[in-house]
């Protein structure tokens, strides 16, 4: 699954509109026209060796740098600005491995929308899929952690599949 593929399924399943996606990348550090945003949220097209044709003008790569810019700004966007404690300096970027594009989805989304464990399971399991805490902790662990494990296109798709039934489809009572 693409970084595009991500952000259009969010995108569906939160019902997010286009002027706040702009918004939203401009919360993240990244000042995108509605036509690129749009270019974004466009499904790639594929040349006949199975890579993403560039070539298309209508279409735009979302990198990792623009995925991790877009969640930022998602966290903003959905719970405030944080503001800086005195006496603290922002953390230094460390250098060690980072999270896959699937890894930092799950934890970014799980922060925006004040996700509990508990939530997150009930998530998985209105998409179908039973998961432990257990496996939780390690695809939200740091990505250097002994006990991390890169989160799989399937456990994604199950994730966002359970956001859409809890965001988008009507309550059923």
């Amino acid at each position: 699954m693409t970084n595009n593929d991500l952000l259009i399924r969010l995108r569906y399943a939160l019902d997010i509109k286009n002027s706040d996606m702009v918004e939203i990348f401009k919360l993240g550090g990244m000042e995108l026209s509605k036509d690129d945003v749009l270019k974004i949220l466009t499904k790639p097209q594929f040349d006949e060796d199975g890579e993403i044709d560039l070539s298309n003008n209508d279409f735009m790569l979302c990198d990792y740098e623009t995925l991790e810019a877009f969640l930022n700004g998602f966290v903003t966007f959905k719970r405030g600005k944080q503001e800086q404690k005195p006496g603290h300096t922002k953390a230094p970027e460390l250098t060690g491995k980072r999270d896959t594009a699937n890894n930092l989805f799950i934890k970014r989304v799980k922060v925006a929308l004040s996700l509990t464990t508990e939530d997150m399971i009930d998530v998985f399991y209105d998409a179908g899929l039973n998961v432990s805490k257990g496996e939780i902790g390690a695809i939200l662990r740091k990505a250097d952690h002994r006990n991390y494990k890169e989160c799989g296109d399937n456990f994604t798709r199950n994730f966002i599949k359970g956001l859409t039934m809890r965001y988008r489809e009507p309550q059923q009572q």
